[in-house]
């Protein structure tokens, strides 16, 4: 009888250790930790009339000069002037926030400019219009490989208040020097004068779009995407030119 109750008692004992690791006393499980919300003015909120105070304080607490663009057709290194500081700031933001990872370029118009940040389908950030005012600098022109900020509603916008997302690269042709002259929106210098010539460029856009910063890397890229076939219509390629862009300086 003793060997037959070891027997019993044996296997009890082992079940309830069994129970004891079974999945009702396991630590329930915890969410995770909510995103930590991100440095900067809330995209969402921003306007016209906040826009230019809020960008401005971003930009000085948290600087950069470089950014990069990764597209199938190669990479653009582009460096973004520091007396542009409105739309630096903006777009060192919106690159921080990735919201032109989810743009492509939407408009090639060949020699001419290269332009993107519009998306194909629906964006997952949420974003409100907001325009920022014009940092015409007379240093800063239309010369091929110059980054500019589009605007649109001309007649609606005679601040020429940039878009806060739309922007483009420069091509251009080679001008001659009574070209560059008579289609240029405003007074050249010799030395840009001699750019328009030796690099080309399209000097009528001088004075009445934003540049603020120029390429210093990958200028074969922006040509390649400026002859990539399109749609005849709205300029959009007709085979998606998406990107990634991020602060690398």
């Amino acid at each position: 009888m003793l060997n037959l109750v070891t027997k019993l008692v044996v296997p009890a004992a082992l079940l309830g250790l069994l129970a004891a690791c079974g999945p009702a006393d396991q630590p329930a499980a915890t969410a995770p930790p909510p995103k930590p919300k991100p440095p900067g003015p809330d995209i969402a909120a921003l306007t016209d009339s906040t826009a230019p105070a809020a960008l401005l304080a971003y930009g000085r607490q948290y600087p950069g000069s470089e950014v990069l663009f990764k597209t199938r057709l190669g990479n653009i290194r582009v460096r973004l002037f520091d007396d542009t500081p409105i739309h630096k700031a903006n777009f060192l933001l919106l690159t921080r926030r990735g919201v032109f990872d989810e743009t492509v370029f939407n408009r090639v118009v060949k020699g001419f400019a290269v332009q993107g940040g519009q998306t194909s389908g629906v964006r997952s950030i949420h974003l409100r219009r907001y325009r920022l005012p014009p940092e015409f600098r007379p240093q800063h022109f239309h010369v091929k490989g110059a980054l500019g900020m589009a605007r649109y509603d001309d007649d609606k916008n005679p601040g020429h208040l940039s878009s806060n997302t739309d922007f483009y690269f420069v091509v251009g042709e080679k001008l001659t020097p009574y070209q560059s002259r008579a289609a240029a929106g405003r007074p050249l210098t010799p030395a840009q004068v001699q750019a328009y010539a030796t690099k080309g460029g399209v000097p009528s856009l001088d004075g009445k779009y934003t540049v603020f910063g120029e390429v210093i890397e990958g200028q074969d890229v922006v040509d390649k995407i400026n002859q990539v076939k399109v749609d005849p219509q709205d300029k959009w390629p007709i085979e998606d030119v998406a990107m990634k862009v991020e602060v690398v300086k």
